[in-house]
């Protein structure tokens, strides 16, 4: 029997090349709200939220509602939480949240969503592998894209916003996620890999005691590679293509 059952995939950044939509809205988002936040003083205004360096250490891979704390407190801004109702808006968490939600459906009507080009190959040879696929996301979207870019086939389960909600999971860098994923996938963490482009999912990786944790660094950045390395990454990858024979060397 094979030591590596199952793989557990992130979908925006991993599978679908939503990352930067992501990035975008989020920086619509906080940029359209820091002048009601922080008012300019003597004609300074405030600093615009940075779709890279923020973007990556405080929102990727995070809940909207863990991403906005995350980012207020990074600026030491204090904001009510609100409730689930709030509409979108600037005076709470959940205001915010809904904000960023509007923001990023928007861009989706207008852009549709787009693959990597690596992904749908890499998926077939794990299944000629019989390697058992999930994937993972905090997005509430995660199925209805995955449907529209014709990848669900490939996943035996999937633990998306709506599971997270619905399980009161915590989101990442906490590892339930993944270790639901795995469950349903009938592996341990001990027979299953995980793949994240994020800092926070290989975080939630290493904390979950995966197998094999892999970073994916698809800008081929050198940065990104030590600080997924620092986050708990066993193998940092420019793109998908290179994940089965990783897991074939790791298969007796």
């Amino acid at each position: 029997m094979s030591d590596l059952r199952a793989v557990v995939f992130d979908t925006d950044g991993v599978l679908l090349a939503t990352a930067d939509r992501h990035a975008a809205a989020w920086k619509e988002t906080f940029d359209g709200c820091l002048p009601e936040w922080q008012p300019s003083y003597a004609g300074v205004r405030p600093r615009p939220f940075d779709a890279v360096r923020e973007y990556r250490d405080l929102v990727d891979g995070r809940s909207r509602l863990d991403g906005v704390r995350a980012f207020l407190g990074a600026r030491h801004i204090g904001l009510p939480p609100g409730t689930p109702g709030d509409p979108p808006g600037c005076a709470t968490v959940h205001a915010v949240a809904a904000r960023k939600e509007e923001v990023f459906s928007a861009m989706l009507r207008t852009d549709g969503v787009r693959t990597f080009d690596d992904v749908r190959p890499a998926l077939q040879r794990l299944r000629e592998m019989e390697v058992r696929c999930a994937a993972v996301s905090a997005s509430r979207h995660a199925r209805s894209l995955l449907e529209s870019a014709e990848l669900i086939g490939y996943f035996d389960t999937l633990v998306d916003g709506q599971d997270a909600a619905a399980l009161a999971l915590p989101g990442k860098p906490d590892p339930a996620l993944f270790l639901e994923a795995a469950g349903r996938l009938g592996a341990a963490p001990a027979h299953t890999a995980v793949v994240e482009d994020a800092l926070a999912g290989v975080e939630a990786g290493h904390q979950g005691r995966f197998r094999l944790v892999v970073g994916l660094n698809r800008e081929a950045d050198p940065h990104m590679r030590d600080a997924l390395r620092a986050h708990g990454a066993h193998l940092v990858l420019p793109d998908l293509g290179g994940l089965p024979a990783a897991l074939e060397g790791d298969r007796p």
